[in-house]
């Protein structure tokens, strides 16, 4: 059996960009590696971020919002964080993991008219579309 990579995808809340990047992550990768994602604290899965993959025919309406805390008996190979807050706040844990960041706008941070705040869960959904792909190709 072949050892499959374990990546994490660490943000604040685990309801959105690390939602979107896990997404991505499993599709990119194929089942080359297991995907985790997780927060400094846990704020659901947001509704517009599962809208937002959901066109580009990506299912994460099965995610759960997971606190970094229930991940801290897994070695991973790599971490990923997504928001410079969870780089900032992210808890120390003995790890041969490499570590990546790489800072993504909030998408549910914006405010305004509905059809704005969907523009923006596409422009940072492409974004992190963007990132995954290229991670995956130069490290699996």
């Amino acid at each position: 059996m072949t050892y499959r990579k374990k990546i994490l995808v660490l943000c604040t809340g685990n309801s959105c960009r690390s939602q979107i990047a896990e997404g991505y992550l499993r599709y990119f990768a194929n089942n080359k590696a297991d995907i985790y994602s997780a927060g400094v604290e846990t704020h659901g899965v947001n509704p517009k971020a599962v809208a937002t993959m959901q066109e580009d025919n990506i299912d994460i309406s099965k995610h759960t919002s997971n606190n970094i805390k229930e991940y801290s008996d897994i070695e991973f190979d790599f971490v990923i964080t997504v928001c410079d807050n969870a780089k900032e706040r992210c808890p120390y844990f003995p790890s041969k993991a490499k570590k990546f960041h790489q800072n993504f706008p909030d998408p549910a941070k914006v405010t305004g008219k509905e059809e704005e705040i969907k523009e923006e869960f596409r422009k940072v959904r492409q974004q992190i579309k963007d990132y995954c792909q290229q991670f995956v190709a130069d490290n699996l």
